[in-house]
């Protein structure tokens, strides 16, 4: 019987696995961290050492108040002027004092001084950069979350964690990074715990505006608990729900549309690891061909090539439970398997 069931299974897969690549990118269409239309032409002229495109570009963003994007587009920026900082000094140079080369100043300075073994005495030096940035433009929350990141970092402990985090949310009481870098530092790896994590990520998620990826934050704190490990247990519950959720949300936006790629990616990560196979098949069709590095360089030096193999695996593991023969040729699309599962025995 034993026998019998492994070639059922052989069979299953070998049978329904490229079935159930139809409609998701051939591996060669899929991106990592593609910049949008936007982001894009700016990099290009950072690539030829202009920085004119990438000052436009965050000063609308600044005068709009666009805060998301803006914090997106500063931090591509700041990671593509690690490797090439020809343009970046120029605009330095040019414009010492411009809000928006500030912003990305502080935030290079922040992402160069986290890779130190020194990490903590750097950061410390790196604060008036952070304070500068704030005081470009009163209005933009951006440097606060950079400023939250910084107080991960150099030990801050949580009454002036809670001073900034104040400072954050009256220039933006939804603002996405913000909410991510406070979740981190709550988080059991740092100054929190699970409990912490989960329950500040929920509140937020109840308070957030409708379609905000805010709504997704518990899905983030289910991440933490899964890698980090330690503490206090989670109950499944916890997880699923907040898999749930994330799951809502992303429902809210286009398939393959790249503003919620990363919590979309980061989503397949926690659905693979709760054993929701066709909720995250389901959810690759979403993604489309927008791979992002978070968080699959957390587990692989080569986030694309784990991404990927991942897919793979994803549907061999929705093949090997259908039926050898479907009926009237239909696929079963991905539905939610929630609440007929068994807990899964790593946690």
């Amino acid at each position: 019987m034993a026998l019998l069931r492994a070639l059922l299974r052989t069979a299953r897969m070998a049978r329904n696995t490229s079935r159930l690549a139809a409609g998701l990118s051939a591996d060669d269409e899929v991106l990592l961290d593609a910049p949008d239309e936007r982001l894009g032409p700016a990099l290009v002229a950072a690539g030829r050492g202009e920085y004119g495109t990438a000052a436009k570009l965050l000063s609308t963003t600044r005068e709009a108040a666009e805060w998301e994007n803006r914090d997106r587009y500063a931090t591509r920026l700041a990671a593509f002027a690690r490797s090439r900082t020809e343009w970046f000094d120029a605009w330095c140079t040019d414009a010492p004092h411009d809000p928006d080369a500030l912003l990305v100043k502080a935030e290079l300075a922040v992402c160069r001084s986290w890779e130190s073994p020194a990490r903590a005495e750097l950061l410390r030096q790196v604060g008036p950069l952070i304070t500068a940035a704030a005081e470009g433009d009163p209005r933009d929350p951006v440097p606060w979350r950079i400023a939250l990141d910084h107080a991960r970092g150099t030990n801050t402990p949580h009454t002036a964690f809670e001073r900034l985090w104040t400072e954050a949310v009256r220039r933006s009481p939804h603002h996405y990074g913000c909410h991510v870098a406070a979740l981190q530092y709550l988080s059991a790896a740092w100054y929190g715990s699970h409990r912490e994590c989960f329950d500040f990520a929920e509140r937020a998620a109840q308070d957030a505006l409708p379609g905000s990826l805010v709504q997704a934050l518990p899905v983030r704190a289910a991440f933490a608990y899964l890698t980090e490990g330690g503490g206090a247990a989670v109950p499944r519950e916890r997880l699923d729900a907040a898999a749930d959720l994330a799951i809502a949300v992303s429902g809210e936006y286009a398939t393959a549309d790249p503003w919620p790629a990363e919590v979309r990616n980061l989503l397949t990560y926690v659905l693979i690891r709760l054993e929701r196979w066709q909720d995250a098949l389901a959810e690759l069709h979403r993604i489309g061909p927008y791979a992002t590095s978070f968080p699959w360089d957390r587990v692989s030096d080569d986030p694309l090539g784990q991404f990927l193999e991942l897919r793979d695996g994803i549907r061999i593991e929705v093949a090997s439970g259908m039926p050898l023969k479907l009926r009237n040729g239909d696929l079963p699309y991905p539905r939610s398997e929630h609440g007929g599962r068994a807990p899964s025995g790593d946690h």
